[in-house]
C-alpha cells in the first residue's frame, strides 16, 4: 500500500469517529490527521483531548453536505474514512430529512470529492441494520439489503450511492457493516451509555416494549482494529461484515448493567410503546474478515466497568 501522509476522517469528533481518529493517529505516526466534523449534539472536541493539540491534527468544523469545502480538504488525501452519519433510530422517525441529507447526500459528496481528488483508499462505514431483521441465522455480505426504518433506509441508500461510484468510476471503496458498536464516549441516546447515564442522573431509562429485541455488540476498539485490517488486507469494491457472537436481549443487557452498578433494574426502567417497527434481531456472518486475520479481543461483561467509570467522570457533557 502507498505511504500514507494524510488521513481524512469524517465525523471524527463523534463516538466512533474519535476512536478511529486516535487509532490511526498512533498507527501512522507521521501522517496528518484531518478531522472533518459538523459538530452536532453527539460530537465533542473533548473526545479528542489526547491528540487534538498535536501539530499533526487539524479539526475542520464543516458539513459534508458542503461539497465545495469538502473538495478543498480532500486534496492530497491518501486515506479517507467516512464515519459521519446521523445514527439514532428513534430520531430518524421524526427527522427523516436530516437523515437523508447527511447520510445520503453527504455520502454522495464524499464519493464525488474522492473521485475528483483521486483518493486511492476509501472506507465507507455502514451498519448491519441495512439487512433488516433476521430471526434465525446470519446475514452474509451477499445478502440483499432490506432496511426497515428511516435510519437503516438512509444507510442502505448511501450504500447504493457508493456502489454506483464503484461500478461507474471504479472508485476504490471498501464498505464495512458492523454490529452495534459500544464503548466510552457514546451519547446516552444509545442503550449501554444511556442506561449508565440514567443511573447517575437518577432518571428512568425508557425501554421499548418488553425489551426482548436482540442485538449483537462490538467494542469500538475491536472495530478500529477491523478497519485497519480491511484497509491493509481487504480488497477494493468489497463489503465486509464486522461482528461478534455477543448477542443480548435489551432487557438482559440492562440487568447486567444494573448488577454492575448495584441498582434494581425495576427501579430505573420506564416501559414505553415500541417503535413503529422495531427489528427483532440483527446478526451477521463475519467469517470474511476473520479470514483476513481479525480477532475480537473485547467482551461486554469485561468492558462495562470501563464505560461506567468513564461515564461517571464525563456525564455532564451530555443531555438526553
Amino acid at each position: 500500500m502507498k505511504k500514507i501522509n494524510k488521513i481524512l476522517i469524517t465525523g471524527g469528533c463523534g463516538f466512533i469517529g474519535s476512536h478511529i481518529s486516535e487509532y490511526f493517529f498512533y498507527k501512522y505516526k507521521r501522517a496528518k490527521i484531518v478531522i472533518y466534523d459538523k459538530m452536532t449534539y453527539a460530537a465533542h472536541r473533548s473526545n479528542l483531548k489526547e491528540i487534538i493539540h498535536s501539530n499533526r491534527v487539524i479539526l475542520i468544523k464543516k458539513d459534508i453536505c458542503d461539497l465545495k469545502n469538502l473538495d478543498k480538504y480532500c486534496k492530497n488525501t491518501d486515506l479517507l474514512i467516512h464515519a459521519a452519519a446521523e445514527s439514532h433510530v428513534d430520531n430518524s422517525f421524526l427527522m427523516r430529512d436530516d437523515f437523508i441529507k447527511t447520510n445520503v447526500i453527504g455520502t454522495k459528496n464524499i464519493m464525488e470529492a474522492s473521485l475528483k481528488n483521486k483518493i486511492k483508499n476509501i472506507i465507507h462505514i455502514s451498519t448491519d441494520e441495512v439487512y433488516g431483521q433476521i430471526l434465525k441465522g446470519k446475514f452474509k455480505e451477499s445478502s440483499p439489503l432490506n432496511p426497515s426504518n428511516p435510519y437503516s433506509s438512509s444507510k442502505a441508500a448511501a450504500e447504493m450511492i457508493v456502489k454506483g461510484y464503484i461500478k461507474s468510476f471504479k472508485l476504490p471503496v471498501k464498505i464495512v457493516r458492523p454490529n452495534n458498536i459500544y464503548g466510552t464516549r457514546q451519547h446516552p441516546e444509545k442503550l449501554i451509555s444511556g442506561c449508565f447515564w440514567c443511573i447517575i442522573k437518577k432518571k428512568k431509562f425508557t425501554l421499548h416494549g418488553q425489551g426482548k429485541q436482540k442485538r449483537t455488540f462490538l467494542h469500538v476498539k475491536d472495530f478500529c482494529n477491523s478497519l485497519d485490517i480491511i484497509i491493509t488486507k481487504g480488497k477494493n469494491f468489497e463489503s465486509y461484515n464486522v461482528g461478534t457472537n455477543e448477542e443480548y436481549k435489551n432487557i438482559d443487557l440492562i440487568k447486567l448493567i444494573c448488577k454492575l452498578t448495584k441498582v434494581n433494574h425495576k427501579n430505573i426502567i420506564k416501559k414505553i410503546s415500541d417503535r413503529l417497527f422495531n427489528d427483532a434481531r440483527y446478526s451477521v456472518d463475519y467469517n470474511k474478515i476473520l479470514q483476513l486475520g481479525w480477532i475480537k479481543k473485547k467482551t461486554v461483561p469485561k468492558n462495562l466497568k470501563e464505560i461506567w467509570n468513564w461515564t461517571q467522570k464525563n456525564y455532564k457533557n451530555f443531555t438526553r
